[in-house]
């Protein structure tokens, strides 16, 4: 078996073969706040919502990405806060024997799709801890935030080559 894998260590033929890995996930940074508390929870009125979300890319390695997946939700009930949710979920993505643009839109979409369920659920569940009702973030489509950032860059005559540490999309 010269496909086999042993102590971690991939075998010889496979050395060079490209490569996607997830390293690693992990939560960055979280926030909830209430300012309000506990006068906003008799409010009577109708919530709004506003929603932040960005991502960073760093290069930690010649092959080593760490990608970070930001969101902020602020609730407003009437002219008062009712709560800010921030959350900065992470990952650490292995990309191997790769062309830049491959690399590039791997960063760019597969890598938030990866975190978005864990940032989804750390959301819904720091919101209801903290006495509100459930909310569900919605699906994000970031192949298309991806596709805008490459129109982006292209106006600005960047050549849509990798960008290490700027934001790869924002809502």
């Amino acid at each position: 078996m010269s496909d086999e894998i042993t102590n971690g260590a991939v075998a010889p033929a496979e050395a060079n073969a490209p490569a996607f890995t997830v390293e690693k996930i992990y939560v960055k940074d979280v926030s909830f706040e209430v300012p309000g508390a506990p006068a906003i929870y008799s409010e009577n009125v109708q919530p709004e919502l506003q929603l932040n979300l960005n991502q960073r890319v760093q290069r930690l390695g010649e092959n080593a990405f760490e990608v970070v997946l930001g969101v902020t939700l602020t609730c407003k009930a009437g002219d008062k806060t009712a709560y800010v949710a921030e959350v900065q979920q992470a990952g650490v993505f292995g990309l191997v024997g790769l062309e830049p643009q491959a690399v590039d839109g791997l960063l760019g979409t597969q890598c938030p799709n990866i975190l978005f369920p864990y940032i989804r659920q750390l959301l819904s569940d720091l919101i209801q801890a903290g006495g509100f009702p459930p909310f569900f973030l919605q699906p994000i489509n970031f192949d298309g935030l991806y596709a805008e950032t490459l129109r982006q860059r292209a106006a600005q005559g960047d050549g849509g080559e990798l960008a290490n540490t700027e934001p790869v999309g924002n809502v």
